[in-house]
């Protein structure tokens, strides 16, 4: 794994993403609704309440649910809901549990084209399309798991020199850029709305 990550814009978050590749899907899953650096710095406050270096998956599946749930909404709460993401963190360790035998790692390892992979980052619990392809542009970019017809798999979050996505994410500037994408991605479809509201009347 890539100890170059900028995702959560702190020191000690960002090391752990680096290192630890069930924090990386972690972060992944939580990355919506809320800032992207809240959402990849979750894995990080985890692990500290949980008085650990490191997440561990065998751990958190085996937590009373209630008690999780505790944990993320201790204050600072790690999502804006955190009950809820308590519950698809757990979900997503019992599945890597069950199929991966904890080994978050074990998902891309043997992946032999980017097709596979996409299929099996599909077939984790939360993540749909458009998220298993962002995580999948991730592993390229930022992690070098570039198993062949990687970029293509990804869609356009794959494309080289775009700022989409979590994937293109280096810094505070890229940061910045990729906030402003998704800003104007939602201005266009907020107007194509209001387009077709219009046509409707």
């Amino acid at each position: 794994m890539s100890p170059e990550i900028r995702l959560a814009q702190q020191p000690e978050a960002d090391a752990l993403l680096g290192r630890s590749p069930l924090a990386a899907l972690v972060g992944m899953l939580l990355d919506q609704q809320v800032p992207m650096e809240w959402a990849f710095s979750g894995p990080y406050t985890i692990a500290t309440r949980l008085g650990a270096d490191d997440l561990d998956a065998h751990e958190i599946a085996a937590r009373d649910p209630e008690e999780f749930a505790a944990l993320l909404s201790e204050k600072p709460a790690v999502h804006r809901y955190p009950g809820s993401m308590a519950q698809r963190v757990q979900q997503l360790c019992r599945f890597l549990v069950e199929e991966y035998g904890g080994d978050a790692e074990a998902v891309w390892a043997d992946a032999a084209t980017g097709k596979e992979l996409l299929a099996r980052l599909q077939a984790l619990p939360g993540f749909g399309k458009q998220k298993a392809q962002i995580f999948l542009a991730l592993l390229g970019k930022r992690y070098g798991v570039r198993p062949t017809g990687w970029r293509e798999a990804a869609g356009p979050y794959g494309e080289q020199g775009s700022y989409r996505s979590a994937a293109d994410i280096t810094g505070p500037e890229s940061l910045a850029k990729v906030r402003a994408h998704k800003q104007e991605m939602k201005a266009a479809a907020k107007a194509e709305k209001a387009a077709k509201a219009a046509k409707g009347t």
